[in-house]
């Protein structure tokens, strides 16, 4: 071993193998199939607050989300996948720019059972990792019995802030006031899913049939830590072009590099089923197992090593 770091993680890096051994586990006993794709690709989703890693005239991919969803549109059911994802401008203590996600899709699913899977899924993970249903994260003990709590982002602002969602679109605090009065302000002790984004904040959820100006978007919260992004999937080809355009927009008014639009993709996306899928930070994940306060402890390797 090369660097005290390196030697000092050992223990961690053990934990991350059992994780993910788990998590492929849990997956296989639901007979979901395990499906690699693409990592070097001609355009991303555009997502004005994501910024892709450019590859000689590529692409990294940001998300094997269009390339799963692809297969989705090819007939696959239930297919997941764990793999290295790579976004700019991403460093910090929960944040890397090359890291490893899981990604899972089911068709004739939605977003809610999604959020069932997923606390499922994490209850597994740490009975097979750490044998009991629960976890100790930086001092709190945290219980991973399912149902976790579901709170809907307008209820979240409600109870959080001093003023409503709608009010924070319109003066662009939503981000900030989600960051700083909403996500401190959840129960360290019990995971959280927040749902019902507004459509303005999910490029690629369906929107609600009943809340047109609301998408089946979830986030799931563990002491602390946001750790996956899930939604009911956009199906709608023209739809999902106009709401790539819209982000292509706000990019180019943030002064950031237009991507080429996924033709692809959105060419598939009239034969794909009804389905969910969601995206979790298998790094936040063993952080968590770990009772590790940053992301640099569960990794083998960070850009200051390269």
């Amino acid at each position: 071993m090369n660097t005290p770091r390196q030697r000092r993680i050992y223990r961690n890096l053990f934990l991350r193998r059992q994780a993910i051994a788990a998590v492929r586990e849990f997956f296989s006993l639901q007979d979901f199939l395990e499906v690699e794709t693409p990592v070097r690709i001609p355009a991303p989703a555009p997502e004005a607050h994501i910024e892709a890693i450019g590859a000689e005239g590529s692409f990294l991919q940001t998300s094997p989300e269009i390339y799963m969803k692809r297969l989705l549109a090819a007939g696959y059911t239930r297919i997941f996948q764990v793999c290295k994802t790579f976004r700019a401008k991403e460093r910090g203590s929960r944040h890397l720019p090359e890291f490893t996600m899981l990604e899972w899709y089911a068709a004739d699913a939605a977003y809610h059972d999604l959020m069932t899977q997923t606390e499922h899924l994490v209850h597994f993970v740490c009975e097979q990792v750490l044998g009991a249903g629960h976890l100790r994260y930086q001092g709190d003990l945290i219980n991973l019995d399912p149902p976790w709590p579901r709170i809907s982002v307008e209820d979240a602002f409600r109870r959080h802030t001093r003023t409503s969602m709608q009010e924070a679109l319109a003066d662009g605090s939503f981000d900030e006031r989600m960051a700083l009065e909403i996500e401190p302000a959840l129960d360290m002790r019990r995971p959280a899913f927040l749902y019902d984004y507004p459509v303005e904040k999910a490029a690629l959820a369906r929107r609600r049939p009943d809340s047109p100006e609301l998408a089946e978007r979830f986030e799931a919260y563990l002491g602390g830590l946001e750790i996956c992004n899930g939604f009911t999937e956009l199906t709608d080809p023209e739809e999902q072009r106009s709401r790539f355009e819209a982000e292509l927009k706000r990019r180019r008014q943030s002064g950031l590099a237009a991507y080429p639009m996924p033709e692809s993709f959105l060419a598939a996306l009239s034969h794909m089923p009804q389905a969910a899928g969601n995206a979790l930070g298998i790094d936040r994940l063993v952080m968590l197992i770990a009772d590790a306060p940053a992301i640099d402890d569960v990794t083998a390797f960070v850009p200051e090593e390269y």
